[in-house]
């Protein structure tokens, strides 16, 4: 059984959830050379941001299958290390988002009221009301750079708040910003123009220390800045050069590039700065929330479906898993069963959606194509993650056809494998909720993808389903159910047997030595890994 290591504080609630599948061992403040010696007798790993999920973690974590990180950045965790070994990492991206969103307006209106600093002088018997004359927000220009959940909860308040919206973010459609009510505007437009800009983008190789002197040197002067991102997307020593020089006016900074922020880290004592510890996710009911969000994460993955919030694994809206959800499984086992049938190795998967399937993202209905296609032939370790990387690395081909039209069905999936000796193409649809095989090559058939399967093209005539029935009989291998489909061709069926157990080689030559037989492959669905 599966067992969970908890290395981090987290909240209960979470906990809970995933000790009622699944073992749950909670370790904390282990140093890094005992957490590799620790992971390599757990399947999943769930942290916070104190745990350093290193390579040399994930080089020791033998039965790793998942990484849980309960908040959003993944900073702490070598997510290229785990994608390369097959291991899932996900994030609770929602969870702690209006925590997050509800933080930054509130450093935002802090800042501009100076409102830690009037506090401070309180504190210390003074009262300097001139000295803490700040600005309004309303009718100010906010810049907000990253469109995502929070970025996008900020334009909301603060369009109530009756200010103008910029937005940058390079994967936003115009017609989603026109929904929000914000303006989309380039990187340079809107350090010219903003009275405010805040930071809602993830930390990559892209964007550490995006807002640095070069960037400073474009905004506007006067311009104030929050970060309740990522620390490490703004050059912190050129921050406070421009504070110095009088471009920015102030800044709210949540996040630091390193965390404990060093106690010597200037801009904490400079008085236009307001800090605070890494607070953004720090409610009550977002700890509660990325907990439970994490632990339902990791229990999918576990299972085997797919997840998610996974950011190494192209992300599913709800909506669209709803749709593409009953089809995993038969995916899978339509790669499988093609591979299997077509000797040789494979040059190309390709895979046609037809019907109303063919009108959502299906990108990763064909990764569980490619995953049921290579769990077959290769040792390591297939899932939805290293699928991809690994059919890329054999130079196998991958192409996706989506088709409006259907033969006979509502839906239709349809899988081909080509080798450099030959191909197999299998079509499948849904009964129900039912994966079912309704066609292989030229052959009509209608069976379902499970257990052991023996498939034999043969000469339509008598005798010869009788005396496959005899050999195996005398193997004592117990046939639980036979279909045959016919081909086009005149004159040639194909048999497809589920039986109990697996065939041994011998007995499959047996098989091919009858006389009609044409072929004797056996098809094991019981591999597919998790």
């Amino acid at each position: 059984m599966p067992k969970i290591l908890v290395s981090d504080p987290v909240a209960q609630a979470g906990v809970d959830i995933l000790a009622k599948e699944f073992p749950v061992d909670s370790i904390q403040k282990m140093t890094p050379e005992q957490l590799i010696a620790t992971i390599p007798d757990y399947d999943a790993l769930v942290v916070r941001s104190e745990t350093k999920v290193t390579k040399e973690v994930i080089a020791a974590a033998k039965n790793l299958k998942v990484i849980g990180r309960a908040g959003v950045g993944v900073d702490n965790i070598d997510v290229e290390a785990a994608t390369q070994k097959g291991i899932i990492v996900l994030n609770a991206p929602e969870g702690n988002t209006i925590a997050a969103t509800e933080h930054t307006m509130a450093m935002m209106l802090a800042m501009a009221r100076n409102v830690p600093q009037a506090y401070c002088s309180m504190q210390g018997g003074l009262w300097e009301r001139p000295k803490f004359t700040g600005v309004e927000v309303r009718g100010k220009t906010l810049g907000i750079l990253g469109m995502g959940r929070i970025g996008s909860g900020v334009a909301k308040r603060a369009l109530a708040m009756e200010m103008n919206i910029l937005a940058y973010d390079p994967f936003i459609r115009a017609d989603r910003a026109e929904a929000l009510g914000v303006q989309l505007a380039e990187l340079d437009e809107i350090f010219a123009t903003a009275d405010f800009i805040t930071l809602h983008l993830p930390l990559t190789a892209d964007t550490k220390k995006l807002i640095n002197k070069a960037a400073f040197a474009k905004m506007k002067k006067g311009v104030r800045i929050i970060n309740v991102a990522r620390g490490g997307v703004i050059d912190e020593a050129d921050l406070n050069e421009a504070i110095e020089a009088g471009i920015v006016a102030g800044a709210a900074i949540d996040v630091f590039e390193k965390e404990p922020v060093d106690p010597a880290n200037p801009l904490l004592k400079n008085p236009k700065v307001i800090s605070t510890p890494h607070l953004g996710a720090s409610t009550a009911e977002a700890q509660v929330g990325v907990a439970v969000d994490v632990a339902h994460g990791v229990l999918a993955a576990l299972r085997g479906e797919p997840v998610t919030t996974a950011v190494n694994m192209a992300p599913i809206p709800p909506h669209v898993l709803e749709v593409i959800r009953p089809y995993f499984n038969l995916a899978e086992h339509m790669g499988c069963l093609a591979a299997t049938l077509a000797p040789g190795r494979i040059e190309s998967i390709s895979v046609e959606y037809a019907g109303n399937i063919s009108e959502v993202d299906t990108k990763l209905l064909t990764v569980a194509v490619i995953k049921g296609a290579l769990s077959p032939i290769l040792q390591e370790s297939i899932n939805y993650v290293n699928a991809p990387g690994m059919a890329k690395e054999r130079g196998i081909k991958i192409k996706e056809v989506k088709n409006k039209d259907t033969e006979n069905f509502a839906n239709l999936i349809q899988v081909r494998v080509t080798t450099d000796k030959d191909y197999c193409c299998v079509k499948g649809t849904l009964f129900g909720r039912e994966g079912r095989i309704v066609m292989i090559n030229d052959y009509r058939v209608d069976f379902v993808p499970q257990g052991w399967l023996m498939i034999g093209p043969h000469i339509d005539r008598p005798g010869i389903i009788g005396k496959v029935g005899t050999i195996l009989g005398s193997q004592s291998i117990n046939i639980a159910s036979m279909q045959v489909g016919r081909s086009e061709k005149a004159g040639n069926q194909m048999m497809v047997l589920s039986v109990q157990s697996p065939i041994p080689a011998p007995v499959l030559e047996q098989l091919k030595a009858v006389d009609g037989i044409l072929g004797a492959t056996l098809v094991n669905f019981e591999s597919l890994q998790v």
